[in-house]
């Protein structure tokens, strides 16, 4: 016999997992005009931005950057992990000239 598990679990307890297309919106809305990508596993996510509001930025504030986009997600629980690479698209073009994207 099949029992949900909202029956064995308080719904306080049970924690949703993000999709990679919510995420990439999050980071859209919050950084307008950025070039995102996410991959992940529904709690563990990697993510690539592109975006020129990045420059004369540090790695640090860039990546702060976005971590503002995801606060939410990442203060409830619904976002676990993330792993973030930030370029312009100045960064992005020498890296896609030279092969290596």
């Amino acid at each position: 016999m099949f029992v949900s598990i909202a029956k064995l679990v308080p719904p306080s307890k049970v924690q949703n997992n993000m999709q990679t297309d919510t995420i990439k919106q999050l980071i859209e809305t919050g950084l307008p005009g950025a070039e995102v990508c996410v991959e992940g596993d529904g709690r563990h996510f990697t993510t690539l931005v592109v975006s020129d509001v990045f420059q004369g930025k540090s790695r640090l504030e860039r990546q702060q950057m976005v971590y503002r986009t995801l606060h939410h997600q990442l203060t409830d629980g619904s976002l676990h992990a993330l792993s973030i690479k930030t370029l312009t698209q100045a960064e992005w073009n020498q890296i896609d000239a030279n092969g290596d994207a």
